[in-house]
């Protein structure tokens, strides 16, 4: 799948779950609980044990269906582990200038989490395809605003204070994307799945969709 289309099919549904799953299995009932709800992009955290076998799991068993992707990856070393594995985009914490190259080499989407502007200007100029605002909770969806102002161009996705409640005000103020995890990957994979078309519903009514 070519980079444009991971960005593409991201900022459609509009939603990635972030999983910090503590086994294969378990990530395995999270993707299931998404997809069935409508979420099709899947972020597998690196501070899951053998996160790379659970990309390359779900890789395997869904194909082009799951986007699945390697997130909290803090430098270049594990973000090559996570594309063998066959992750279709990386997400990491901050911005990383070698992971940044690394990813670029191999035309794989890359989503270094910011927090400045300085930070973002880098991110952007080293050609990350999204900047993750991370942590969300810091600044709320008004700091999208805030940043628009300067950086009209910043494709932005937070990560963390993302809810239901105010899923709609990120979209509004200016993100492509929002990141959720404990909001939507906690509970039976019921409560996942209405969570996650709760949230894709969400999404498409402040798009006016």
């Amino acid at each position: 799948m070519r980079r444009y289309e991971v960005l593409q099919r991201i900022e459609a549904v509009g939603v990635v779950a972030v999983v910090r799953a503590e086994n294969s299995e378990h990530a395995r009932k999270i993707a299931l609980a998404c997809m069935e709800g409508g979420i099709d992009a899947i972020e597998i955290t690196f501070t899951v044990p053998g996160a790379h076998k659970v990309i390359e799991s779900l890789t395997e068993e869904f194909g082009d269906r799951l986007l699945v992707g390697a997130g909290t990856v803090l430098d270049s070393e594990t973000a090559r582990i996570g594309i063998l594995a066959g992750a279709k985009y990386v997400v990491s914490p901050a911005f990383d200038a070698e992971t940044a190259k690394l990813c670029n080499r191999y035309q794989i989407p890359y989503m270094p989490g910011c927090m400045t502007l300085t930070e973002m200007i880098q991110a952007m100029e080293a050609g990350a395809d999204v900047i993750k605002v991370f942590p969300g909770s810091l600044g709320g969806p008004d700091f999208i605003k805030a940043v628009k102002g300067p950086l009209p161009q910043a494709v932005l996705m937070p990560t963390g204070g993302v809810s239901l409640e105010n899923v709609d005000q990120w979209i509004n103020n200016g993100c492509i994307a929002v990141g959720v995890g404990g909001n939507l990957t906690k509970g039976t994979p019921e409560d996942m799945t209405k969570a996650a078309q709760a949230l894709v519903a969400k999404v498409r009514e402040a798009r006016g969709q």
